[in-house]
């Protein structure tokens, strides 16, 4: 079971995403994420996620708000516990991430990116406010299905 973030940095209708192709044997290459990553021993999901901005972006994140927690079965033969943020203030200058290409998307333009199959399900959730505990079922890279319990 790996625990981790995902975060959604936004201003002025655009959230800043990462576009996956940098890292060897990336499991999202070629795809375009949010910011966040994996926890470190003892990290809150907060402290998680604003490190991994800084790491990832090179912003400073306030007042991260969760959203809900997404749990990914056998994404890759693993399951995956992320914790799903948006953040709104937030300062500094953006970095050469080590993640990928960093680009301000418009809002509107989000769904046209190559993203998981997922992410088209649950950004609404994020947009409508609902805080969500969802579950999807991956074979692979393949989504097989999901549940979802609004709160």
């Amino acid at each position: 079971m790996i625990l981790a973030t995902l975060c959604y940095v936004k201003r002025d209708g655009k959230t800043l995403m990462v576009h996956r192709n940098k890292k060897p044997n990336d499991i999202h290459e070629g795809k375009w994420n949010g910011l966040g990553g994996k926890f470190e021993a003892g990290e809150t999901p907060e402290e998680c996620v604003r490190r991994e901005v800084r790491e990832e972006a090179g912003l400073f994140i306030r007042k991260p708000r969760l959203h809900g927690l997404l749990v990914f079965t056998n994404f890759k033969g693993k399951d995956w516990y992320v914790f799903v943020f948006t953040a709104m203030e937030f300062e500094g200058e953006l970095i050469d991430s080590p993640e990928g290409q960093l680009e301000w998307i418009m809002d509107s333009q989000l769904t046209s990116l190559n993203l998981w199959e997922s992410d088209h399900i649950f950004f609404p959730w994020i947009e409508a406010g609902n805080f969500f505990s969802a579950k999807f079922d991956y074979e692979g890279d393949e989504m097989r299905g999901y549940d979802v319990n609004f709160h």
